[in-house]
């Protein structure tokens, strides 16, 4: 059954971002130009205010447990052009500008396998999946 808040969360215009319980949004970015999903990552409160007031995508990464900018490290930026929250305010699709690689294994999408069925067996294939730079390069320790 839906709530006052919850009409108001989905038809209204106020931003009520509504976090996990471990405090995340999904975020998928996607290519401003061509439309390709690039990534998906994710955003807790701190990453997505960032991400308003700067125009640049800031994440949260649950392996590392921090907060990070895209691009820090590798250069490979994304400049956000439009934000838009889902229906329910739970997750957040970004169409961004990309300089280089969205992806951390230097591809230019972290999609760049296609799932295939043959005969009862499931494997991926690769597809799109030139790399633009060596990450053995870029993320040393």
């Amino acid at each position: 059954m839906s709530t006052a808040a919850d009409t108001d969360r989905e038809e209204g215009l106020g931003f009520s971002p509504k976090f996990d319980a471990s405090g995340l949004l999904t975020c998928v970015a996607t290519d401003a130009a061509g439309g390709e999903v690039l990534m998906v990552g994710h955003m807790n409160d701190e990453a997505l205010r960032k991400t308003v007031a700067t125009g640049e995508a800031w994440y949260f990464s649950r392996s590392r447990n921090a907060l990070w900018r895209k691009g820090e490290t590798s250069g490979q930026t994304q400049r956000v052009v439009e934000m838009r929250m889902d229906c329910d305010q739970d997750a957040v699709w970004i169409r961004v500008e990309q300089v280089g690689a969205a992806c951390h294994t230097g591809r230019k999408s972290c999609f760049y396998r296609r799932v295939e069925g043959d005969n009862g067996e499931t494997r991926l294939a690769f597809v799109d999946a030139e790399r633009l730079f060596d990450p053995n390069e870029v993320y040393r320790k």
